[in-house]
């Protein structure tokens, strides 16, 4: 990887597309191991039908186990196949102006290759290499010879259907996290990974292309360059178990028919703490069910309802036995759930089970507590009497009232707190793990959560707090909190929090949608500052994190409500990289393929400073082809932005600009909308250029009784003549920035077709 670190480094990483300008990028679709189509593309493919040379058969049954290769000189076509990973693809070889050939053998020297000069003369080598778990193949001169030249290898790689590409190598001084939505690419992507089976194929060149072309399907290109002293190398990994060896020893892909996408909706803590009472969750359910629920607002979750749960702390509430504070919740936690779903809602609960604060639950079990060597209670956050996991008969007891909660009172979303973060520090402790009735147990937490999700059943929702991507949670919760309260009690919501929000998913984003959904702790925008409400909602809803709100929604105003609301529904994001990171990253770079607005990027730029910042970042630094012209605008202030291979604005102190920027095209085109802070155009079914009526054509959803305006491009040479709408009423503004500005309103949430004619 030294060479392409060396190589971005020097040249950035546009230099990359400048050298891949005229790549047509595709060979024909590999059908067999055996056969490549030869549809008529640059650098096809030949076919595969003559018996594979057997000098280099012998030699890949030497090299590494799990790799095997044919190689056909008549076309330099080379084809690899490591269990599901297999490329095909050209080999070529470009001295000056001279193309030289790549062949067998022609020493005897069984398994290395030859490069053949146009005089047909031997002038260096491949030979394919062990390295590790993976393959090199290295390009060098024959003895006493000082040309230069440039290899490549053209083609396609077929992986897994669930896989991506993405990064897997960090780069020092990296200042963008990148992410993406949909199948988009990034020409930062090293690799490819496929999450069901944790499975990552690495590719090491310096020059590299990855381009998604459909489910498991690739386009690829890969070049370097030999000079007079030095080789040049190719290398590719097929890792098993790549997040399970470095980051998630407990591994298992999220389930999708349980959680297709993050889940959504409000809790009352940070808003209320100790003091909510059912009539309080319904009111803001009622409020929730017309401003939140239409955009995609799903969950209504209970908080402090236990037992002596109208006074804090948290250790003193009777947290282990389903006692209800009778005096906020007299009709029972059944009854509320019930009135929750009749709102439209899914109801959930939060629930802390490692301890408990009732003296008279510890004095009938005291042998399910934890005691030190003197015989006194342990204690901690969530008890003044701390479980000891190791009883079976108090996990039998967890089980049962898990099980309670959620099949006869009809919780389905389960916040269970107290886990990695606070308990788990804990019971790894050697003094605590000797007072264990089981003091060999390897991991009592383990113990607790299997016994949640088998209690709560395969259909319920299940939010780790506070949850480490390190620990037992990965096989069991959907979601995980990422960083600590966002809020401390009986006080309001202060930028700290939210730079700890930035910090905690910036250090975690790798994980994020892989391995456990992200959850960043509530949105709050009341009592923030307008700047930093929407920095906390960009954080939030950008890469697509679990999205629940805290503020009081009674009498929060308009555009306050309209933020929350451009949260909804949560994105559909992924992390492209691979890898955690360990400072406050000024850029945000969104990667999103749109199956009618193509491929563009959505970039956030945060200002983490305390005083007004100018955030610069190139074409080269966001993974795009500096070459190409792209236009811009702002979501925020609703502005439009230049693009001349890079962007650059000035951002006051703790806010952020968030950009749409998309390819410029030669007529017409979407920009943006003010729907949603990701800018995925989720809203848009159907759009197209109808060239000869001049006129652009879609079909948008729109949620009644909440406007929404798109933002279109105009190039020189047209103006907006007339427009029309069936299903919604419609306004138009025209900008002198060649933006024109279409604003669609209907009194019910309906799918309206538009045309605007130029």
């Amino acid at each position: 990887m030294s060479k392409r670190r060396d190589f971005l480094k020097k040249a950035g990483i546009g230099a990359v597309a400048a050298g891949m300008s005229g790549w047509n990028g595709v060979v024909g679709a590999v059908e067999t191991p055996e056969r490549a189509d030869k549809a008529g593309t640059a650098g096809t493919a030949g076919t595969l039908s003559t018996p594979m040379d057997t000098a280099l058969q012998d030699a890949s049954q030497r090299m590494a186990a799990g790799w095997t290769f044919t190689f056909d000189e008549r076309d330099a076509l080379l084809s690899m196949q490591n269990g599901p990973a297999s490329l095909s693809g050209n080999l070529t070889f470009v001295s000056g102006t001279n193309t030289w050939k790549v062949a067998c053998s022609r020493d005897g020297v069984s398994d290395r290759h030859t490069l053949v000069d146009s005089r047909n003369n031997v002038q260096g080598y491949l030979v394919f290499l062990p390295d590790g778990n993976g393959i090199q193949l290295l390009f060098y001169h024959r003895t006493a010879q000082a040309y230069k030249g440039v290899w490549s290898f053209e083609g396609e790689i077929h992986f897994t259907d669930d896989s991506f590409a993405c990064r897997t190598r960090p780069v020092k001084g990296e200042r963008v996290l990148s992410l993406r939505c949909g199948a988009a690419d990034s020409l930062w992507n090293d690799s490819l990974f496929a999450p069901a089976s944790d499975c990552a194929l690495q590719i090491d060149a310096t020059r590299l292309n990855i381009r998604t072309l459909s489910g498991g399907r690739y386009a690829f290109l890969a070049s370097g360059t030999i000079e007079e002293s030095s080789e040049a190398a190719f290398t590719i990994r097929l890792e098993t178990q790549y997040f399970k060896r470095r980051f998630v020893p407990y591994y298992r892909a999220i389930d999708r028919q349980r959680c297709p996408k993050a889940p959504t909706g409000w809790m009352s803590w940070n808003t209320y703490f100790d003091k909510a009472t059912a009539e309080d969750n319904l009111k803001e359910a009622r409020i929730g069910q017309k401003y939140l629920q239409p955009f995609g607002c799903e969950f209504w979750s209970i908080e402090s309802w236990q037992g002596n749960s109208d006074q804090l702390p948290v250790r003193d509430f009777f947290n282990m036995n389903l006692e209800t504070n009778k005096k906020q919740f007299p009709k029972g936690m059944k009854k509320l759930a019930d009135d929750i779903r009749k709102l439209g809602f899914r109801p959930g609960i939060w629930i802390p089970p490692f301890g408990t604060g009732s003296d008279i639950f510890y004095r009938e079990h005291k042998e399910w507590f934890l005691h030190d060597k003197n015989g006194q209670p342990i204690s901690s956050w969530n008890g003044r009497y701390m479980l000891d996991p190791t009883v079976p008969e108090a996990v039998e007891h967890l089980k049962n009232m898990f099980r309670t909660a959620s099949r006869e009172w009809g919780y389905e979303f389960f916040k269970i707190d107290g886990i990695s973060g606070n308990t788990a520090y804990l019971y790894e402790r050697s003094e605590v793990k000797a007072r264990f009735k089981n003091p060999a147990c390897p991991n009592p937490i383990d113990l607790c959560l299997h016994a949640f999700r088998e209690s709560i059943g395969d259909d319920r929702v299940f939010l780790a707090c506070l949850g480490h991507i390190s620990g037992p949670e990965a096989s069991y919760a959907d979601a995980t909190r990422i960083g600590a309260d966002i809020v401390h009690p009986n006080t309001p919501v202060k930028w700290r929090g939210v730079m700890d929000q930035g910090r905690c998913f910036m250090n975690q984003a790798f994980a994020h949608n892989i391995a456990l959904i992200a959850d960043p702790d509530t949105l709050l925008v009341r009592d923030l500052p307008l700047a930093e409400a929407r920095t906390s909602a960009t954080i939030v809803a950008l890469p697509g994190q679990l999205t629940f709100f805290g503020d009081m929604l009674e009498g929060l105003s308009s555009e306050r409500m309209k933020i929350l609301q451009q949260t909804l529904p949560v994105a559909d994001v992924y992390p492209e990289s691979l890898y955690p990171y360990f400072s406050m990253l000024p850029v945000w770079n969104l990667h999103v393929r749109h199956a009618l607005l193509g491929n563009y990027n959505v970039v956030a730029l945060f200002n983490w400073e305390d005083e007004r910042q100018t955030i610069r970042v190139t074409a080269a630094e966001l993974g795009i082809d500096e070459q190409t012209a792209r236009c811009g605008y702002e979501f925020w202030t609703e502005q439009a932005v230049p693009f001349e291979g890079a962007l650059s604005m000035e951002v006051p102190a703790h806010d952020v600009r968030l950009i749409a920027l998309h390819p410029v095209a030669s007529v017409p085109q979407w920009l943006s909308s003010d729907r949603h802070i990701a800018q995925h155009a989720d809203e848009l079914s159907e759009y197209v250029w109808d060239a000869d009526h001049r006129s652009l054509k879609g079909k948008i959803r729109i949620v009644g009784g909440f406007p929404l305006t798109a933002r279109f491009q105009v190039p020189s040479g047209y103006a907006c003549s007339e427009a029309s709408c069936d299903g919604a009423t419609h306004t138009l503004q025209q900008g002198n920035d060649g933006i024109l500005s279409v604003t669609f309103n209907a009194k019910q949430t309906t799918t309206a077709t538009f045309q605007i004619k130029f």
